[in-house]
């Protein structure tokens, strides 16, 4: 299912740093099965292309067209996203290394300000929005070209409710409801749940209460918003709901969203948080759900999600640069975006694209095109790193009692600065 590879993409991003660490060290890429379309072009030049396994068919739907414009030949190398990029270190300098590949937004600022990354440019024909185009700058520079979107929405059960929840107040009112009462545990409901134990899914719901990960549009590490008025409102609206509401399952930072789920797709749930890499699970288990944005804040204000997807990129060792370019203006185009949503089901960046699958019925798409509106770009500086790891316990810490909302806040926002200081610092 197209929607797997965006699971992957949340569990990994956490550690992407670290593996391109590794990677240096240890060497990388190049074990992929490799396939050459179009054969033998009358010794033209070779562009060569990592391609994620869900991409595949597409690109090689696409090839041909390309190889016949510019009289190149496409080699494509199956090779799991993460994969390239762990390679690229090493494979680049080495002079073995793919000429474009796939790398997620939040890692192409800071494999552009590497040096692993080509800058680029972008076509100016209106494909791409202010959105798309934060999404591949860096410093003022373009280090690739935006190709698909996702975010969180909201899945809810069809059989259970008729109508998809409008505010967080219905959520709370449905939360009452004594058919989602938990068994194993007096006063527990699980009507609605989240895994707001783990920080890429949370966030959204601080942002959404003003408060913010780094200044200066997610740059200023020197301005970190974690712990603000509104920060600390958030942490303790999601601390109530795992203090008053949910069972200890949703708590358990190693199984909570295996809880969620199996809440979910055993109809103990009637909505949950996911990504759009939740559809394929619950549709297996044959699930009547329907797709929505997430509810409003009692607040009055949108959930706002971080803005994921991909984008095309050039490696900065590639002896092809212009043909390389000539490949990130061609794949997403009007007419082959078109065709990457009939192909997989991902929605592209492409504006024209969005646009015109937004009229159809597909209520995953539509939600996701939706929320993304409303969304906000992950920062691509490598200090985000250091978010990841300083607030993996926050919510645990203030829903368990540890320690109070702001001592949470406080204590996560002063790990993620001493670890700036000391990685990051220029003594």
């Amino acid at each position: 299912m197209a929607y797997k590879g965006w699971k992957r993409l949340a569990l990994r991003v956490v550690s992407a740093s670290a593996l391109l660490l590794l990677a240096a060290c240890n060497g990388g890429g190049g074990d992929g099965e490799t396939s050459t379309s179009g054969g033998d072009a009358g010794g033209s030049t070779t562009l060569k292309v990592d391609v994620d396994p869900r991409y595949t068919d597409y690109v090689n739907e696409i090839i041909p067209a390309f190889e016949k414009e510019h009289n190149v030949t496409i080699k494509i190398t199956e090779k799991d996203m993460f994969d390239s990029i762990e390679a690229l270190p090493l494979d680049g300098p080495a002079g073995i290394g793919t000429d474009v590949l796939v790398a997620p937004y939040d890692r192409i600022g800071i494999l552009g300000q590497q040096g692993h990354l080509a800058e680029a440019s972008l076509p100016d024909d209106g494909r791409y929005d202010e959105m798309d185009k934060k999404q591949v700058l860096s410093s003022d520079k373009v280090y690739g070209a935006p190709f698909v979107i996702e975010t969180l929405v909201l899945f809810y059960n069809k059989d259970l409710l008729d109508t998809a929840p409008a505010t967080f107040k219905d959520l709370e009112e449905l939360s009452k409801d004594e058919r989602f009462d938990f068994k194993n545990e007096t006063g527990k409901n699980t009507a609605f749940l989240a895994n707001w134990v783990t920080p890429y899914h949370y966030l959204g719901l601080i942002t959404g209460y003003g408060g913010y990960v780094f200044g200066a549009e997610g740059t200023d590490t020197s301005d970190i918003g974690l712990n603000t008025p509104e920060a600390v409102e958030a942490i303790t609206y999601a601390s109530n709901w795992y203090q008053n509401i949910w069972p200890q399952g949703a708590l358990d930072v190693t199984s909570a969203e295996n809880f969620m789920n199996d809440q979910f797709t055993g109809e103990h749930t009637a909505a949950v948080i996911n990504g759009p890499w939740g559809a394929a699970s619950y549709k297996d288990a044959n699930v009547n759900y329907g797709v929505s944005t997430i509810p409003t804040l009692p607040n009055g204000e949108n959930y706002q999600p971080f803005a994921g997807g991909s984008g095309w990129t050039i490696s900065s060792y590639s002896k092809n640069k212009e043909l390389a370019q000539e490949w990130l203006d061609y794949v997403n185009n009007d007419e082959n975006s078109q065709k990457l949503y009939e192909m997989s089901a991902e929605i592209p960046a492409n504006q024209e694209t969005r646009t015109a699958i937004s009229k159809g019925d597909d209520e995953l798409t539509n939600a996701v095109i939706e929320q993304y509106a409303s969304s906000v770009p992950m920062p691509n500086i490598p200090e985000m790193e250091e978010v990841w790891t300083g607030t993996e316990s926050m919510i645990f810490d203030a829903a368990s009692g540890n320690k109070t909302p702001k001592e949470a806040a406080d204590d996560a926002v002063q790990l993620i600065k001493d670890n700036i200081e000391q990685k990051y610092s220029t003594q």
